[in-house]
């Protein structure tokens, strides 16, 4: 028979990574990484807030989390316009977790880029998770702190042909995360991110077939095996490392950034 110290402790153990009474953001969470880490939020007990530039694309994700159960809700937000997101945060009230998600990707070399490229790259990837993290910061240090989640990318840590700008917003996320980390661990605020090798979205589907019709089979099997695991990952696969550092389990960890990879930085020898 177990104590009832023993049968609490055993009580918790059953009900990690659970996010009740939480507030939940999640830009771009109406498809791929992001819809995959907004619907195991939204199971695990977070209200969850998607910021999507398609509204109607983040209101159908909400109506796939309420017919699962969940509590969600859509805002159509550009996280480029300070104020629009400023609004929507406003909006929100409390915050107790930010999953900055939304971004664009661009392909080419410093030559194959243009300041239009470039310009656009940024106002997304960079200044939409400044816009985020502003917004957010504030109502978490009224709440007594909050966890920040920015997705990097494995751009960031090693070199990609023809990845110039992307990987240069991407670094600027890994340095956000650990700049925001140091200011605000005082503050009871824990800011990570993930950096992930090819994940299996609509965008990788959609990116081959624009760029190689008729040979969509070869190309999604060539970039599969560019991880040494030998495929892609799952957006629910990024979700379940999103969840664990953004519960309260991982209350040990800021600063960080973590590779979720298939093996693609350390053991990718090609």
């Amino acid at each position: 028979m177990l104590n009832t110290r023993q049968r609490e402790v055993f009580n918790n153990h059953r009900i990690v990574f659970k996010l009740n009474h939480k507030t939940a953001v999640v830009t771009g969470g109406a498809s791929g990484i992001g819809l995959a880490i907004a619907e195991l939020f939204a199971r695990q007990g977070a209200q969850v807030h998607i910021l999507e530039l398609n509204e109607t694309a983040a209101e159908v994700a909400v109506n796939q989390i309420h017919a699962a159960g969940g509590q969600a809700f859509a805002h159509g937000c550009n996280v480029s316009d300070q104020a629009a997101v400023e609004a929507v945060f406003e909006t929100i009230g409390k915050v107790h977790i930010l999953v900055n998600n939304a971004g664009i990707a661009h392909v080419g070399t410093v030559e194959t880029t243009t300041v239009a490229d470039l310009d656009r790259l940024y106002q997304v990837n960079i200044k939409g998770v400044y816009n985020c993290l502003k917004a957010a910061i504030p109502r978490m240090k009224l709440n007594g702190g909050g966890s920040i989640l920015n997705m990097a990318s494995i751009a960031a840590l090693v070199g990609l042909p023809d990845r110039f700008a992307y990987s240069m917003t991407k670094g600027a996320v890994l340095a956000m995360t650990i700049a925001t980390a140091k200011d605000y661990i005082n503050d009871g605020i824990r800011v990570n991110s993930i950096s992930p090798a090819r994940v299996h979205t609509p965008f990788v589907d959609g990116f081959i077939a624009k760029n190689y019709p008729g040979k969509e089979v070869e190309m999604f099997e060539k970039l599969s095996k560019t991880q040494p695991i030998g495929r892609m990952a799952t957006p629910e696969e990024i979700a379940h490392l999103a969840l664990y550092l953004c519960s309260d389990e991982a209350a040990f960890i800021t600063g960080c950034d973590y590779p979720i990879d298939g093996g693609f930085v350390k053991l990718n020898t090609d």
